[in-house]
C-alpha cells in the first residue's frame, strides 16, 4: 500500500528544506508528519505513541538547529520516527523494522543526522556530553549538543550520572527532558513525583512563562548582568516551588515546563537557548501518543501495538480456529502468581517492563509482593540481592539484552555471595523487529563464566514451569533461566510442578551416526529437522540438555562414546555459549569428533522476523536438516571443528 504525505511533507527530504518554510507553516508540517506516521505504522506496525508525543519537538529541532552539524541524541529511539521522516528516509518509512529496510531506531551507519545509536535507555546525556567536550576540544564553540530524554529514562542512574557530570563542564549541553509521565509503562517512583510538582505549580509557571524570554536577552548583556538574573531566577524559583529545583542544584540552567506541542513557542525556546552559555535544561510537557484519541488514553496499549485500522482503532490480530500457545511471558507471569500463593517468600521485582514481562499480573494479585524499581536494572538486581539475603526469594526479570546492563551486580552482589535469585532473561535470543540493540544474545555466554550460577533453559511452557518451580525450592543459590519472545508451542501448558534435577537433561529420541544437542526453546526447530529427516532415512538422536551450567556429563559421556557426528544448536552466540562449553567437555575428556556449532554468528545481527533471522544465521529447521545431511555424506564446513 502506497502512502502519500501531505503537500508540505513531500517538499522536505532534509531539514534545510524545513528550514525554507516559515513559521506559519510549521503547524502544518506537524499534522501532516503525525498523520503519515499514523498511515505508515497503521499497516506496517512499529513503535507508535511516542513519535506521535514529539512531533512538535521533533520539528522545531531541525527548524531551530543547523542539523546535522548540530548534534540531536534521542534516547532509546521509540521517539525517532519523525527524525527518521524528516532526514532523508521519508520514502524508505515504509521498510521502518522490515528486514533489509531502515532501523526502527537512530543508528549511525543510517545517516549522518543519527549522531548516536540508542536502543537502551538513559544514555543520551552522557553521549551528548561527550559528544560536547569533544566540539569544545576542537574549538567549535557554535556547535550545540541536545539530548532529548523522558521522564522514564530518567529514573535510570546512568542518567544521573551524567547530569552530575554535565554540571561540572562549561560545555554546551542542552538536555531537553520529555515529560510525559510515561515509558512504556507508567512511571514509577520519586522523580516522578517531583516533575509532577513542577508541573502543577500555578504560581511558578506563571512565573516561567514571563521569565524565559526576559533570561535569554539579559544574558546577552554581559556577565554581571547575566549573574543578577540567574540569582534572581534561583531565588523565586525555590521560594515558589518550596525546594531547591533539583536540576539548578546541579549547576544546569533550568527552562520550563513548556507546553511540547506549541511548535512556534518550541522553536522560539530553541532559538533563545542556543545562546545561553553551559549546561541546560529544558522542561518539556507532552502527550505520548499525542493526536489519536486512542494512544492518548492507553498509552502502554499504544506504545507498539502492531497493525491496526486507523479509521476505527482496531488493533489486527490473525484469525484462529483453534486455541494457541501462551506467550512466554504469559506462562512466566502465571506460574509466578501459582508459585507465589505456596510460598511466602517469593518477591516479583521489574525494571520498568510490568507488562511486556507480565509481572503485572503478580503486581495486580500480590501488589505487596511485587516491585516496577524504574529503568534501573544495576538496582533491580541489588535490591533482589537484599530481598535474598534475608530470606525471600526474589524472581527478578530482566529482557536478556537489559541484563547486561547489571553484569557487575550479578557477580559482586549475588553470585559471590550464594544468593537466591532468580533471573528470569525474557526476550533471550533473537528478538525480531527491534534488532541487534535489542536481541539476547550474549546470556548464555556471560552467564555460565560466573561461578555458583546455574544456567538453564527450557524448551517449552512445561519446562519453563517446571525449572521456575525448581529455582525456588531450598539451597538453590543464583539460578538464570531464559526463554524468547513470542508464542511457546503448548497448548496444554498448565501441568503440575516436576522438580528437575539440577544440571541434568534429556534424551528426546535415540538414533543413529550424528547427535543434535539443543538448548531451549530453539530445540524445537530441531525437532522439526529430525522429522524431515527421519523421511529421508536419516536418523539422528536428539538431546536437550536444559542446563549449560552445570552440564549433564553423564549424559555427555554417551554422547562422545555412541556419536562420532555431533549438532550443537542455541539461540545465542556462537562464541563461548553451548557450543563451546561442549567442545570444552569433549576436549576435557579426550573424545574426538566432527561437532558442528549452529547459533548467532560473531557478528552484529540486523533486524527482521525471528525465523528470517534464524535462517539467515543458519539454525532454522532446513539449516539443520542441511548441515546433518554435510555431516552424514562426509561433507566439512566452516562450523565444523574436529
Amino acid at each position: 500500500m502506497q502512502v502519500e504525505a501531505g503537500p508540505l511533507l513531500q517538499q522536505i527530504n532534509y531539514p534545510s528544506d524545513l528550514r525554507n518554510l516559515n513559521a506559519k507553516q510549521l503547524e502544518e508540517v506537524c499534522t501532516e508528519l503525525r498523520q503519515f506516521i499514523i498511515d505508515i505504522v497503521s499497516v506496517n506496525g512499529g513503535h507508535f505513541a511516542a513519535s506521535l508525543g514529539v512531533v512538535e519537538l521533533t520539528v522545531a529541532l531541525h527548524y531551530a538547529l543547523n542539523t546535522p552539524y548540530d548534534q540531536i541524541v534521542f534516547d532509546v529511539g521509540h521517539q525517532a520516527y519523525g527524525h527518521k521522516i524528516l532526514t532523508g528516509r521519508r520514502e524508505l518509512f515504509h521498510t521502518n523494522r522490515i528486514y533489509g529496510g531502515i532501523s526502527g531506531f537512530p543508528k549511525r551507519s543510517e545517516s549522518p543526522y543519527d549522531t548516536f545509536g540508542v536502543g537502551h535507555s538513559s544514555t543520551s546525556i552522557s553521549a551528548a556530553l561527550g559528544m560536547a567536550v569533544a566540539s569544545a576540544y576542537k574549538g567549535e564553540s557554535d556547535r550545540q549538543h541536545v539530548a532529548i530524554i523522558g521522564d522514564g529514562a530518567l529514573t535510570g542512574g546512568m542518567a544521573f550520572e551524567a547530569l552530575n557530570h554535565a554540571g561540572i563542564e562549561k560545555s554546551n549541553l542542552l538536555v531537553i527532558l520529555n515529560d510525559n509521565c510515561m515509558s512504556i509503562d507508567p512511571n514509577v517512583g520519586a522523580m516522578k513525583e517531583y516533575l509532577t510538582s513542577i508541573t502543577t505549580s500555578k504560581s511558578y509557571n506563571k512565573f516561567r512563562d514571563e521569565l524565559i524570554a526576559v533570561l535569554a536577552k539579559i544574558s546577552k548583556n554581559g556577565p554581571d548582568a547575566y549573574g543578577w538574573a540567574k540569582k534572581l531566577e534561583q531565588s523565586i524559583k525555590g521560594t515558589l516551588l518550596k525546594n531547591a529545583n533539583l536540576f539548578e542544584s546541579l549547576n544546569f540552567r533550568y527552562f520550563g515546563p513548556v507546553d511540547g506541542h506549541d511548535v512556534n513557542k518550541l522553536t522560539r525556546t530553541i532559538e533563545d537557548l542556543k545562546h545561553i552559555p553551559g549546561p541546560k535544561l529544558l522542561h518539556v510537557v507532552t502527550v505520548k501518543g499525542k493526536g489519536y484519541a486512542l494512544a492518548e488514553k492507553d498509552q502502554t496499549t499504544w506504545h507498539a501495538p502492531g497493525l491496526f485500522d486507523k479509521i476505527t482503532g482496531e488493533i489486527k490480530k490473525s484469525p484462529v480456529d483453534k486455541p494457541q500457545p501462551p506467550k512466554y511471558q504469559d506462562v512466566f507471569g502465571h506460574t509466578l502468581v501459582e508459585l507465589a500463593e505456596a510460598n511466602d517468600k517469593i518477591m516479583g521485582i521489574t525494571p520498568a517492563m510490568p507488562s511486556g514481562s507480565s509481572m503485572n499480573i503478580m503486581m495486580k494479585a500480590m501488589p505487596d509482593r511485587s516491585f516496577d524499581v524504574g529503568i534501573a536494572e544495576q538496582h533491580a538486581v541489588t535490591f533482589s540481592a537484599g530481598l535474598a539475603s534475608q530470606g525471600m526469594v526474589p524472581f527478578c526479570t530482566i529482557y536478556s539484552t537489559f541484563m547486561q546492563r547489571a553484569y557487575d551486580q550479578v557477580i559482586h552482589d549475588v553470585a559471590l555471595q550464594k544468593l537466591n535469585v532468580v533471573f528470569c532473561l525474557d526476550r533471550a535470543g533473537l528478538v525480531g523487529a527491534d534488532g541487534p540493540t535489542h536481541h539476547g544474545a550474549y546470556d548464555i555466554a556471560y552467564m555460565r563464566c560466573v561461578p555458583n550460577m546455574i544456567v538453564a533453559a527450557p524448551m517449552n511452557e512445561e519446562e519453563l514451569r517446571n525449572l521456575m518451580y525448581t529455582s525456588q525450592l531450598p539451597n538453590q543459590g543464583p539460578f538464570s533461566i531464559r526463554y524468547p519472545r513470542g508464542n511457546g508451542v503448548m497448548v496444554d501448558w498448565k501441568r503440575p510442578f516436576q522438580e528437575i534435577a539440577i544440571g541434568k537433561g534429556r534424551k528426546l529420541n535415540d538414533g543413529e551416526e550424528v547427535a543434535i544437542l539443543s538448548f531451549g526453546t530453539i530445540g524445537n526447530e530441531a525437532t522439526k529437522a529430525i522429522k524431515v529427516l527421519n523421511e529421508e532415512g536419516i536418523y539422528p538422536a536428539h538431546y536437550d540438555l536444559r542446563f549449560v551450567k552445570p552440564l549433564d556429563e553423564e549424559m555427555l559421556h554417551e554422547v562422545f562414546r555412541k556419536f562420532s557426528k555431533v549438532v550443537t544448536i542455541e539461540d545465542g552466540c556462537i562464541v563461548g555459549g553451548v557450543g563451546s562449553a561442549v567442545l570444552e567437555f569433549m576436549s576435557d575428556h579426550g573424545y574426538n569428533a566432527q561437532v558442528i556449532r549452529l547459533g548467532i554468528p560473531d557478528e552484529v545481527i540486523e533486524h527482521g522476523e525471528q525465523k528470517e533471522l534464524w535462517k539467515a544465521c543458519g539454525y532454522d529447521a532446513e539449516s539443520v536438516v542441511l548441515q546433518v545431511k554435510r555431516l552424514t555424506q562426509g561433507i566439512k564446513t566452516d562450523s565444523m571443528v574436529s
